[in-house]
């Protein structure tokens, strides 16, 4: 089975917007992140769908829904063997690393448990949390993808966002599959991922799976 790249379970608002203005320590998304508190976790009202689910990894009570939300949960890790990402999804700080006791958003247990590799045109040692070793590209996506299918050993590789890395990796034509959930809610203005994604499909086929959640699903593959 040749190597995948995939985008597995990105979630953007029916605008099109994948984080709101302004992100920050405080607020990881931007306006679109109510909460606040410096934790980064998806906005409750871009992926309420996977909360829900039972086997949403956070979950600290029995039960959870099953079905199409579900399943999509429980692919999110199936058959990846790395994860790219971008800087931004990493954590706030611009510029020249001046904190490297700062590593990460997910504490001492990040969920990847793969390789990341993070795109960034500063300098950074890898390092390692759990059995997730985060390493630090100043590289292209397609170099990015060569050293991550290489780290993967096999299995297939995930980019995992954020907005602007998602794009990149549209751009040079790297995507082999993609899965976007759309919260039915519009967010305005910050970083989105595409304008309509009608514009994908000169290059991917589509199908739209709407849930009983209120999410649609929209499956992307490559022609």
């Amino acid at each position: 089975m040749p190597q995948l790249l995939r985008v597995q379970n990105f979630c953007v608002s029916m605008d099109g917007f994948g984080a709101g203005d302004g992100q920050s320590l405080e607020a990881p998304f931007g306006h679109a992140d109510r909460r606040g508190g410096g934790v980064a976790r998806l906005p409750a009202d871009l992926a309420s769908w996977a909360f829900a689910t039972a086997s949403w990894p956070n979950r600290t009570e029995p039960g959870g829904s099953r079905g199409l939300d579900d399943y999509f949960t429980r692919d999110f890790t199936q058959n990846i063997g790395a994860e790219i990402m971008g800087r931004n999804k990493f954590g706030p700080q611009r510029g020249p690393w001046e904190n490297l006791d700062w590593k990460g958003w997910w504490g001492d247990t990040p969920p990847f448990h793969t390789p990341v590799f993070v795109l960034t045109h500063h300098h950074r040692p890898s390092f390692t949390l759990a059995d997730t070793t985060f390493h630090f590209l100043d590289a292209t996506p397609a170099e990015a993808s060569r050293q991550a299918k290489d780290a993967a050993e096999g299995k297939d590789v995930r980019v995992g966002g954020g907005v602007a890395t998602v794009r990149q990796f549209l751009e040079a034509d790297l995507i082999d599959t993609m899965h976007v959930a759309v919260a039915p809610i519009e967010i305005g203005r910050g970083e989105r991922l595409w304008t309509s994604h009608e514009d994908l499909l000169d290059r991917f086929h589509l199908e739209s799976v709407p849930s009983p959640s209120g999410v649609t699903h929209l499956l992307f593959w490559r022609r």
